[in-house]
């Protein structure tokens, strides 16, 4: 069987199955701190489609593809919203993507590296 192109190693954890060591690990950090209380509402894989303008009309949107982050949850007492993409290793599409997804959504994509 040939292995990931960068070396991600799937695993599972919890009876979920990650693309990554780094993801899963992430994943049991992220469930201790919601046990904890500092955390909620954790999500797996949300999604974000990505629009451009069409030729047509500026407000002619296409759809041109999806973003999708490794978490999203709320953090602390106010719930602040947070999406996480844990990286081992950052490819030229990924960093569009997260700047496109960034600037369309309003937010901020925080990278998680190990290595």
């Amino acid at each position: 069987m040939k292995g990931h192109k960068y070396g991600a190693k799937p695993t599972t954890v919890d009876g979920i199955r990650f693309h990554s060591k780094a993801e899963a690990a992430r994943w049991s950090e992220l469930k201790l701190l919601e046990k904890a209380g500092e955390l909620g509402a954790i999500e797996r894989q949300p999604r974000y489609p990505l629009y451009a303008k069409g030729p047509a009309h500026p407000y002619d949107l296409q759809h041109i593809g999806d973003y999708v982050a490794d978490f999203r949850y709320r953090l602390g007492p106010q719930g602040i919203l947070t999406v996480e993409d844990v990286k081992g290793f950052m490819t030229p599409l990924a960093k569009w993507k997260i700047k496109h997804c960034e600037l369309q959504y309003g937010i901020s994509i925080t990278l998680v590296t190990r290595r």
